[in-house]
């Protein structure tokens, strides 16, 4: 079993129930269990700046399900949720994202461990910070969540 850490988000529809819905969800996942969810955040879109707030959090779970069956688990629920991806950082109905898999580096086509992107983002890193054991908290090969949440405060991040 490892613990994995994912991302969720949500602009379109009604975005808090859903990331809520998404939550339930992810506690279906076979061989997994969800060990915790973080707050609710709203968030500026990032890249294309005409489009609904998100809706933003994040989970942990423990699971046996390997890193991109993870993933597609993931992207089913996804789909069970309307969404259809079009445009890169476009509105979404429901946005899933394995963040990080135990201590797994990985880079396949399908999927980067860590997330690539983890440690620029508020949306990501401030949710993350509500479900990880302290705050000292490894991001592989970029040092702590702590040394980075002061970088990204400035991003525009509400809790509700």
């Amino acid at each position: 079993m490892a613990i994995a850490y994912l991302a969720l988000g949500a602009n379109l529809g009604d975005p808090v129930a859903t990331v809520n819905a998404a939550f339930a969800a992810i506690s279906r996942l076979p061989d997994s269990e969800l060990q915790a969810r973080s707050a609710l955040y709203r968030t500026a879109p990032v890249g294309i700046a005409e489009q609904p707030e998100f809706i933003n959090a994040a989970a942990r779970i423990k699971t046996a399900l390997a890193p991109e069956a993870l993933l597609d688990a993931l992207l089913a629920i996804e789909q069970d949720f309307g969404r259809i991806r079009s445009l890169r950082n476009g509105p979404r109905t429901l946005d899933l994202d394995v963040l990080l898999y135990g201590d797994l580096t990985l880079d396949t086509p399908r999927l980067q461990l860590p997330h690539p992107r983890l440690h620029l983002r508020a949306f990501v890193l401030q949710p993350l910070a509500d479900v990880v054991p302290a705050a000292d908290f490894p991001l592989p090969g970029r040092g702590t969540l702590a040394a980075w949440l002061p970088a990204v405060a400035n991003q525009g991040i509400v809790r509700l």
